[in-house]
């Protein structure tokens, strides 16, 4: 298979490719936009908080994977959606796993916060 685009062209339209798919789903999906929303006021607080880079590091990327994991699961659900909109137990598996995997990035994220600051605030 030959690639229609090359070089700096092909970045620049990979690039808008994935412009669309953060604009299509801020617009189609609640969830992304209260994670965006939590992530404006907890990236600055993770920068401010972590004591080392590697510390705001693991707070920050842990905040960053569960809009990974939210990208992820928006795109399984659309898929999925496009299959068939009838009840089927193998579209269900599949959305219920994408949901799986926003929660567990956000147990994830919940348990690095803490370690962290308990480090911080409580020893």
């Amino acid at each position: 298979m030959k690639y229609q685009y090359t070089g700096i062209t092909r970045i620049i339209k990979a690039v808008g490719y994935s412009l669309e798919g953060l604009k299509a789903t801020w617009i189609n999906e609640a969830a992304f936009r209260q994670e965006i929303l939590v992530c404006i006021v907890m990236i600055p607080l993770a920068i401010y908080l972590g004591d080392t880079g590697i510390e705001q590091a693991l707070l920050v990327s842990s905040l960053l994977l569960i809009l990974m994991m939210e990208l992820l699961n928006s795109a399984i659900e659309a898929v999925a959606d496009c299959i068939s909109e009838e009840w089927d137990p193998l579209i269900k598996r599949a959305k219920d796993i994408g949901a799986a995997t926003v929660l567990i990035a956000i147990c994830y994220s919940t348990v690095v916060w803490v370690l962290i600051l308990k480090t911080k605030f409580f020893i």
